[in-house]
């Protein structure tokens, strides 16, 4: 008699190709036909039923999985399917990865039932299945409405409570900031910027305009010197840091201060723009420099903080309709900002220092991420 050693397992196979097939919302019949196209029956001798039998097979599978992709703790937890960690951390990235482009089509969109249900214009214009725009739809929500109200950093909120790489996190961190603030994302002269665009200037806003939270949350402080940070439960990095907008106001000095500002620019840069670059300086100066000061002066209402980015574009238009390049524009800010450093009434006072170079080290980025 032959003894036959019988060993039964439900480990879950995991086939990464056909699991990104199923994220990015082709039906079981369209993975067959691209996994097709690609060769997979000559490369392993399957026959195109086997290849099908195959796919339906794992498509079930991932269906299961899917309430326990959204939330990931449960994936973690759960005993139902044999998932080494490693795999599981696959599922769980492959699962929140979003398209750029379908993720700007909804920055400052409201995350309601309404515009889900509208979402047939979204995978249109990106090309995107409606299933896949649903998926990242949902994930951008159901990562919002856990940590919005959260203290600590979103960032590491994030990774601790949807298991998702740093890369991947900090994406999210700026949707959520996004949404937090309001900012006004729909504007057409706002419709050029990507969402890699929105992601650095969130991310430059978020370092140094909003609370930050580090070491142990047991005690509050804020030192007289404003670059330090504030720590404890009730501070948030989604909020901006009220003291700070409130002291932008008083950069209204520079208004007083305006021909001793624009002769250090003048003189700093005449040798260095191109002549119709510095004709325009030296002729519109009042109404750059205003421009930019209203717009300090402003930021702690809710509502020009919301505008920032439109106003932003207005700052941008006057360049562009004087034709400036970028990197004489580039050479402007700097320029702009450190020859203001100069005046005795900043170079004097601490307090006004840095908020002057915390505001222009943000808007300066923002201005040259968004002059495409």
């Amino acid at each position: 008699m032959t003894e036959v050693d019988v060993f039964i397992s439900n480990y879950t196979l995991v086939d990464p190709e056909i699991f990104q097939l199923w994220v990015e919302g082709h039906t079981a019949s369209e993975a067959v036909a691209i996994l097709n196209d690609k060769g997979l029956g000559i490369k392993t001798g399957a026959s195109l039923e086997l290849i099908a039998s195959d796919v339906l097979d794992h498509y079930r599978t991932y269906a299961l999985l899917e309430k326990l992709l959204s939330s990931p703790n449960k994936l973690q937890e759960q005993l139902a399917f044999q998932i080494d960690p490693q795999t599981r951390l696959l599922l769980i990235e492959k699962y929140y990865e979003f398209d750029d482009e379908v993720i700007r089509e909804l920055l400052g969109k409201k995350l309601s039932s309404k515009n889900r249900k509208d979402l047939d214009e979204v995978a249109e214009k990106t090309g995107k299945s409606l299933k896949s725009c649903r998926r990242q739809f949902d994930n951008v929500k159901r990562i919002f409405k856990t940590v919005e109200e959260m203290p600590g950093s979103i960032i590491e909120n994030i990774k601790n409570l949807f298991y998702l790489p740093d890369k991947l996190a900090k994406k999210y961190a700026c949707i959520v900031f996004i949404a937090c603030i309001r900012f006004e994302t729909s504007k057409k002269k706002l419709q050029h910027l990507s969402f890699n665009s929105w992601k650095k200037c969130c991310e430059t806003i978020m370092e140094h305009w909003t609370y930050k939270i580090t070491g142990n949350y047991d005690c509050v402080f804020k030192s007289q010197n404003t670059t330090d940070v504030l720590v404890g439960p009730e501070y948030y990095d989604t909020e901006m840091d009220k003291e700070f907008l409130l002291e932008l106001r008083e950069l209204k000095v520079l208004l007083d201060r305006e021909k001793d500002h624009k002769h250090l620019v003048c003189l700093y840069l005449k040798p260095k723009l191109l002549q119709k670059n510095f004709i325009d300086l030296d002729t519109n100066f009042r109404l750059y420099t205003r421009t930019i000061l209203t717009l300090a002066t402003a930021l702690h209402r809710a509502r020009d903080m919301k505008n920032l980015f439109t106003d932003l574009a207005q700052i941008l238009d006057y360049f562009k309709q004087s034709n400036w390049s970028i990197h004489d524009f580039e050479l402007f800010l700097n320029a702009y900002a450190q020859c203001a450093l100069e005046i005795d009434i900043i170079r004097t006072d601490a307090t006004l220092k840095s908020s002057w170079e915390k505001f222009m080290r943000v808007i300066s980025k923002c201005l040259l991420v968004m002059y495409v």
